[in-house]
């Protein structure tokens, strides 16, 4: 199974995160939807680097402070070639204010107005959590239209 990452840009306020950067996809898979900052783990490459990399590339950040929030496993049985585990990031201390990329437009967003009828049918369910500081295992099956046809989602203690 490929492995990916996914990294969010988040402010705090007491302890609280108020703010998350999301980011349009232009191109490619998960076109015209709003997610993090991601992608493919490549051969020689920690999980760690891959996300860091992809950080830059897309956004145009250099992350310095980030901790791991969630394990997402995407199944898409019309097209196992998609199938994915994806390891998620949250980052509150970078260089640099996020732009625009051939492949990326970030916004920046309360947490009270994340557009999730505009991002990946998953996201409402375990996003909200990791906000909350939760910490996620979580399993998503989609059908040919990337609707959700099976999920399970869990708090653990460590990731």
């Amino acid at each position: 199974m490929k492995q990916a990452t996914l990294c969010f840009l988040i402010k705090e306020q007491e302890n609280q995160v108020k703010e998350i950067c999301l980011a349009l996809k232009k191109r490619g898979f998960g076109k015209d939807r709003w997610n993090g900052f991601g992608g493919k783990v490549k051969e020689g490459e920690s999980i760690e680097q891959a996300m860091e990399r992809e950080t830059e590339e897309e956004g145009k950040v250099d992350i310095k402070s980030f901790y791991k929030v969630a394990e997402l496993t995407f199944f898409f049985p019309h097209n196992p070639d998609w199938d994915q585990q994806v390891h998620t990031y949250f980052c509150k201390d970078w260089i640099g204010e996020p732009q625009e990329t051939e492949e990326m437009k970030p916004q920046w967003f309360l947490v009270s107005e994340i557009p999730f009828d505009l991002m990946w049918q998953d996201d409402i369910y375990w996003l909200p959590k990791v906000i909350d500081k939760k910490l996620i295992k979580g399993t998503f099956s989609f059908d040919k239209k990337d609707k959700i046809v099976d999920q399970e989602i869990k708090i653990v203690d460590y990731l």
